[in-house]
C-alpha cells in the first residue's frame, strides 16, 4: 500500500502583500504530476485545505482544479482529506456521502455524538486490510458528549480529549492502521517551547492545545498536519510533512516535499520524501544597499539593510523595488551594538550636595557665580536635612 501524505495547503494565502495563487497552482500541478508518475494507492491531505474558514471563490476554484487533476491522474486511487483549524468543518463536510462514492473522502467534522466514531476508510492490498482513520481538527468542546468532563464538570484538556477519542476506537493491532489528524502532537520528552513554530501558524497561549504523541504509538503511520516545518512527532512513521509551499518569511530556505509512505506486511514500512520545487523561493538578503542590489532576482525577497549611514529613503525604496519585482519588505538592521561583556563596576555613591552639583553642572573652582549657587544649595540641603532629622 503506497500513499502520499500532504497537509497545510492554505489555498488563498497572501504572503505579506503578495497573492500566491500562481505559486500555489504551480506547486499543486507539480504534486499532481508526481502522483501520476508514482501511482500511489491513496492521497492523504491532513487539514488546512484553505487559509480562511470562508475561502474566496478563486481559492475554491484552485482546490477544485487540484482534486479534479488528482482524480484524473489516479482513477483507481482514494483521496482522503480532513479539515484543519483554518478550515470550516461544516463547509468541508458538505456532500460527504456523495463524494465517498467517488473514492473522495472529505471529512470536515469529528464524531460529536456517542454513537459516532472516527471516519474509517478500509483499503486492501496483497497483505490484507489497511484501516485509515480520518480525524479532523478537534476542540475539546466539540466532542464533549463523547469524551465527557473532568471531576468538576469542566471541559477536558486537548491531551485527555484526544486520548479518550482515539482509545474508544479499539484498533485491531493485527492489521495495519493509519491515522490522519490535524493537531499539535508533542514528541515524548520534549517541551512545547522547544518546537520551532513558523510565523504562519496559529499558536495558542501557553500551548494548551498540545497533545502527547505517545497516544499515536498503536498506528503504523500517522499523517499529521498543523506544524508547517517538516518534523517527526516521535518515530519516522509519525510525522508532519509541512507545507508544500512556504507560507511565511520564517520558512525561507526550508526544503518542502511530499511524504510517500509504503506499508507492506505488518511491521514492514518505508518512508521517502519527494522534494518540491517552488516557482519562486522566499529569500532573506542581508547587506548594504549596494550589496543587496547586486543580488537582483524574481524571488520573494525580504531585504535587510545593514548600512550605518543615513539613506535617501525614497531613492532607496525605488532602487530595491526595481531590483526585486517581488519584494516583500525592507528592514533596517539595528546598528547600535552594546558591549555586554565588559565588567560593570559599582558607581561611587554621592551625598545629596555633590549629587545636585553634578546634576546642575556647578563648578565652584572655576566660576564665581557657581560658588554663590553652591553655597545657596548647601544652605537649602542643610535646612531640609535639619527639618527631616527633627
Amino acid at each position: 500500500m503506497k500513499f502520499f501524505h500532504l497537509s497545510d495547503l492554505h489555498i488563498g494565502l497572501k504572503l505579506i502583500n503578495r497573492d500566491l495563487r500562481e505559486d500555489q497552482e504551480y506547486i499543486l500541478k507539480q504534486i499532481t504530476d508526481m502522483a501520476e508518475r508514482e501511482k500511489p494507492d491513496a492521497v492523504l491531505i491532513a487539514g488546512d485545505i484553505y487559509d480562511k474558514a470562508v475561502p474566496s471563490a478563486e481559492a475554491v476554484e484552485v482546490f477544485d482544479r487540484f482534486i479534479a487533476g488528482l482524480a484524473a491522474a489516479l482513477p483507481d486511487a482514494s483521496i482522503m482529506l480532513i479539515s484543519g483549524n483554518h478550515d470550516s468543518g461544516p463547509r468541508l463536510n458538505c456532500f460527504r456521502s456523495v463524494l465517498s462514492r467517488q473514492s473522495v473522502y472529505m471529512i470536515g467534522m469529528p464524531p460529536t455524538a456517542p454513537e459516532d466514531h472516527i471516519e474509517k476508510v478500509v483499503l486492501r492490498d496483497e497483505y490484507g486490510r489497511v484501516n485509515f482513520y480520518l480525524l479532523p481538527f478537534v476542540r475539546p468542546s466539540m466532542v464533549r458528549q463523547i469524551t465527557g468532563s473532568d471531576e468538576n464538570g469542566n471541559v477536558l484538556s486537548y491531551n485527555e480529549t484526544l486520548r479518550r477519542l482515539i482509545e474508544r476506537e479499539e484498533l485491531d493491532l493485527t492489521e495495519r492502521n493509519v491515522l490522519v489528524s490535524h493537531q499539535f502532537y508533542l514528541p515524548s520528552g520534549r517541551d512545547a517551547g522547544e518546537v520551532e513554530r513558523m510565523d504562519s501558524e496559529i499558536c495558542t497561549v501557553g500551548n494548551i492545545d498540545r497533545v502527547d504523541a505517545d497516544i499515536l504509538n498503536p498506528f503504523d503511520y500517522c499523517a499529521l498536519g498543523h506544524i508547517h516545518k517538516p518534523m517527526q512527532a516521535g518515530s519516522e512513521f509519525c510525522r508532519y510533512c509541512g507545507t508544500p509551499l512556504a507560507c511565511s518569511v520564517s520558512e525561507a530556505g526550508q526544503q518542502k516535499g511530499v511524504v510517500m509512505a509504503e506499508l507492506r506486511e505488518k511491521g514492514s514500512r518505508n518512508v521517502t520524501v519527494l522534494p518540491l520545487h517552488p516557482l519562486r523561493q522566499i529569500r532573506i538578503i542581508r547587506g548594504s544597499l549596494e550589496e543587496i542590489l547586486k543580488q537582483s532576482c524574481e524571488d520573494y525577497v525580504t531585504a535587510v539593510l545593514t548600512d550605518r549611514a543615513d539613506l535617501d529613503v525614497s531613492d532607496m525604496q525605488d532602487r530595491i523595488r526595481n531590483a526585486f519585482p517581488n519584494l516583500l519588505e525592507i528592514r533596517r538592521e539595528a546598528v547600535r551594538k552594546n558591549d555586554y561583556t565588559k565588567e560593570i563596576l559599582p558607581q561611587e555613591e554621592l551625598d545629596p550636595f555633590d549629587l545636585c552639583c553634578s546634576f546642575l553642572k556647578l563648578n565652584g573652582e572655576e566660576n564665581e557665580e557657581d560658588r554663590d549657587e553652591m553655597e545657596l544649595l548647601r544652605d537649602v540641603i542643610n535646612t531640609v536635612q535639619g527639618v527631616s532629622q527633627e
